[in-house]
């Protein structure tokens, strides 16, 4: 299923991200204040279900170190979709950015993807 437009997916994710569609280890410190703490993964990989492209990973820093990752999408004509960079504090900096082969299996965090793409699904179904 295709969504009509983007403003219809992104508030579909939007509105099926919670706690249990982030990374387990973060999940305790997951607010509604931060909804897209930590769903950039999956959230990736949803969009990247729906529209095509490719999976674009960077990393974070913070103090010139790098201390995570941060996914997001490329769609064709080169346009970027990243639907939680809103994520990170202003002492976090996401850094470069490289296409990434989508793995062939879902292992890490395939429980929370496949609960936000469920979400999403149903939403926009409907």
């Amino acid at each position: 299923m295709t969504p009509s437009n983007l403003n219809d997916l992104e508030q579909a994710i939007r509105d099926a991200w919670g706690a249990d569609t982030t990374t387990p280890e973060h999940r305790p410190n997951w607010t509604v204040d931060n909804p897209a703490r930590d769903q950039c993964g999956v959230t990736a990989l949803v969009v990247h279900d729906l529209l095509g492209g490719v999976l674009i990973r960077g990393e974070v820093h913070v103090n010139g170190e790098r201390v995570d990752y941060h996914w997001w999408n490329r769609l064709g004509m080169g346009i970027e979709v990243d639907l939680t960079r809103e994520q990170f504090g202003p002492d976090e900096r996401v850094v470069g950015g490289d296409v990434i082969e989508r793995p062939a299996q879902i292992v890490r965090l395939r429980e929370e993807y496949e609960l936000l793409r469920g979400r999403v699904l149903a939403v926009l179904r409907s």
